[in-house]
């Protein structure tokens, strides 16, 4: 079911007896009214008590009850759950809008007679008429029997101004087991710890008096709408002058039928020969040009679909146009599934970069999986690199445990020892998710197995047993460290004393080191892609491995912060300097070391944007004795700040100064850089797109929480509307919007922005 559709039944169709479940009894039992007359004064005694206690169950129709009321059997002790299943002689089909259950909670023990409890009612459908479903938590009045009068003087729902923050996760727990609620295993465990907190909590906090009884109604296939039988089931009911009026339309979200039937009609006239020699006209080929420049994120429309259907032999020759023209194919159709799988074997051979697009989880078809799997064979062990993180996510999308992608994978490591150890880490990691972990334990698995069976004429000298040890080791050795740094962290006194501690413990160990080698992939790649395109922004890709669900190791760079730097030396001028000084150079420094600092700045202040990465203070910016600026502490990306309104380019005010300022001609060369950049990462934004695509699935909060959201608003920042030369007036407006709201402004919103750095 798409997420447009409603599909519901109508209540007179359901031909089926009224069924519920009585759950159990929430919060500790009163006490006994006592005779003595210290309990006279206080109304209670001081102890909780047993009881025996039933529940007995009535259906009111308009007031009025309806049929014989229904009895749990005894429940003892001083919790009472009962999980019984009762089952009324009235039908679905039976009830009116204003029906009603009535609960009514008794009490048998100590007592000659019945003691009652309390009672609750619930209307069996809500304010929009639709039948309630799932579990349902009612507060019991005190001492009165339900009253099934309509209204009723014993509501059984918390009014909505009494309901507190336990009330509201109940309710979205409620949505949650209905099916309302998507799953994403990570953070429903999330979620619920932090709920089984929070009842701890409030259960701590106070010995509430309220008993609730807890009903877990009927659910069914579709939500079920109210509608009366009978003769005047049409009349309509008087509407007021501007009463919002909901209508329940069954035809929503479907398939129009005579549009559907004239698309395939069309598609099974176009698959013969006579299409064969069909091209486009000057407009649709205008059209088409714009189809095939829209970012992978698009949806093709029903119109864009038929027109690169209906010139699919044109198109053979243009490799952009493959993946677009996947798109468009009806997969659960044979005849043209079959006929698009003999088109992708003549079709011109893509790119690298589109090939990751096909290993998105748009693309379901084995054998359009497995084509993209042997595109990517043609990259080399370099390029391989930057995308091996998103491959490995992409095993999820899969069909199989052992698909055409992680073969691919694992032999590719068999040749190249370091893709082998980041295979096997980036697998391994993964193990911890219990969704997928058998899908990348057999992945980890064959890389086991092949690697044990590598002979040394394969591998240079080495046999493959060796190499697998090799392998094994680094965790052995990360392991080690793990408990070394805890240690450490243990050891009380002064830093020196904490170095002294870590030289002691890592002596020796540190003849046994592997050398990691992966990047701030995101930051590594782009670095790359500027290279490729003859530009160095002397970017700092630091390296980081991921070796657990909650630790990894990264590469240390000697550097400083930017908040250190200006509380030593007042400037970054004045700290580099120091490492670079020139008295003929601009501002006493040498023209290299300022080119390089502008450039680093340029370069970041790009990646950043793009990426949107937030939380940026003086303490994760870090500058090298060379000039180089580099980022650290990537923990927000794609838009999300703790801080509120962030500018829209990280960018300190004591990085313009170092430039001499916003009028100096070394920040109108940064600014330069800056658009230079900008427009060839735009050139990439595919392959950039098509990455985060593959991420999809993992555990990264920022992209996991809403994958489709987070893509769109990376695709945004390229601003793929805009042609080069419009690009470069609104970046350039951007960075003038960003360094204004770092000086002395009246402007709210800009005043806001300088707050950011403050």
């Amino acid at each position: 079911m798409s997420g447009n559709e409603f599909r519901f039944f109508l209540s007179c169709d359901i031909n089926l007896p009224v069924t519920f479940r009585i759950d159990r009894l929430e919060v500790t039992l009163p006490p006994l009214k006592s005779s003595t007359s210290a309990a006279v004064d206080t109304g209670y005694a001081t102890e909780d008590r047993r009881g025996e206690l039933y529940v007995e169950c009535a259906l009111y129709v308009d007031g009025a009850p309806f049929g014989l009321p229904m009895r749990t059997r005894l429940e003892s002790g001083q919790s009472f759950c009962w999980s019984e299943l009762i089952t009324l002689s009235t039908k679905y089909r039976d009830l009116t809008a204003h029906s009603q259950l009535s609960f009514t909670v008794w009490d048998v023990s100590c007592c000659k007679e019945e003691g009652l409890i309390g009672g609750a009612t619930i209307l069996l459908f809500n304010s929009k008429k639709q039948l309630r479903t799932g579990k349902q938590k009612l507060r019991l009045w005190l001492g009165k029997e339900a009253d099934g009068a309509f209204p009723s003087s014993t509501p059984g729902k918390v009014p909505r101004h009494e309901r507190g923050e336990l009330e509201r996760l109940e309710k979205l727990m409620n949505k949650y087991e209905r099916g309302q609620i998507p799953r994403v295993d990570w953070l429903d465990r999330l979620t619920f710890k932090a709920m089984e907190k929070i009842k701890d909590r409030e259960s701590c906090g106070s010995r509430s008096s309220q008993l609730y009884i807890v009903v877990d109604f009927c659910s069914f296939e579709h939500q079920v709408v109210f509608q009366e039988s009978g003769p005047n089931m049409f009349l309509p009911s008087p509407i007021g002058a501007n009463e919002l009026v909901t209508v329940w339309d069954p035809e929503v979200g479907k398939i129009n039928p005579s549009e559907h039937k004239q698309i395939k009609l069309a598609r099974s006239l176009t698959r013969g020969i006579i299409d064969r020699d069909l091209k486009p006209s000057s407009n649709e080929r205008k059209v088409i040009q714009r189809i095939l420049k829209y970012p992978p994120t698009r949806t093709l429309s029903g119109d864009e679909k038929q027109l690169l259907w209906k010139f699919r032999f044109s198109l053979m020759s243009e490799k952009k146009a493959l993946t677009k023209f996947l798109r468009c194919v009806e997969w659960s159709d044979l005849q043209e599934a079959k006929q698009t799988v003999e088109l992708m074997g003549r079709w011109e051979t893509i790119d690298v970069c589109d090939a990751l697009e096909l290993l998105s989880p748009v693309f379901e078809s084995e054998e359009v999986r497995a084509y993209a799997v042997s595109v990517l064979e043609r990259a080399d062990d370099d390029e391989l690199q930057c995308y091996l993180l998103q491959l490995v996510q992409a095993l999820r999308f899969e069909r199989s445990d052992r698909s055409h992608l992680s073969q691919f994978l694992v032999q590719r490591s068999l040749r190249n020892i370091e893709l082998a150890s980041f295979l096997r880490w980036y697998v391994a990691v993964e193990l911890h998710d219990p969704a997928y972990a058998k899908r990348f334990y057999s992945t980890y698995e064959m890389l086991e197995e092949n690697m044990l069976k590598l002979s040394t004429a394969n591998t240079g000298g080495e046999d493959g047993f060796k190499l697998w040890q090799s392998l094994v080791r680094e965790t052995e050795l990360t392991a080690q460290l793990g408990s070394i740094m805890r240690d450490v962290r243990n050891v009380r006194g002064s830093t020196q004393k904490k170095m002294q501690k870590l030289r002691q413990l890592l002596s020796g160990l540190l003849c046994e080191l592997t050398y990691f080698e992966e990047v701030i992939q995101m930051v590594s790649l782009m670095d790359r892609l500027l290279k490729l395109e003859n530009l160095d922004l002397h970017l700092t890709p630091y390296r980081v491995l991921a070796t657990g669900q909650d630790e990894g190791m990264m590469e240390f760079i000697p550097s400083r912060s930017l908040a250190q730097i200006l509380s030593e030396h007042r400037s970054i001028i004045g700290f580099l300097q120091k490492f670079h000084p020139d008295e003929e150079g601009p501002f006493g420094i040498t023209a290299t070391c300022l080119e390089t600092f502008i450039k680093s700045c340029a370069g970041y202040s790009v990646i950043t944007y793009i990426l949107g990465v937030g939380d940026r203070h003086l303490d994760n910016l870090l500058l090298r004795d060379d000039g180089r600026l580099f980022h650290v502490d990537f923990g927000f990306i794609l838009g999300r700040d703790p801080k509120p309104f962030p500018p829209p380019m990280k960018l300190c005010k004591e990085m313009v100064e170092a430039m001499g300022g916003a009028e100096s001609q070394y920040y109108t060369r940064f600014k330069q850089y800056c658009c230079e950049a900008y427009n060839i990462l735009r050139k990439s934004s595919n392959l950039i797109l098509n990455l985060f695509h593959l991420m999809a699935g993992s555990n990264i909060p920022d992209i996991a929480s809403d994958p489709e959201k987070g893509i769109l608003k990376l695709q945004e920042k390229f601003r793929l509307d805009l042609d080069d030369e419009a690009s470069i007036h609104f970046f350039q407006d951007l960075i003038n919007d960003s360094v204004s709201a770092l000086f002395p402004q009246m402007v709210e919103t800009i005043h806001r922005w300088a707050q950011y750095w403050r």
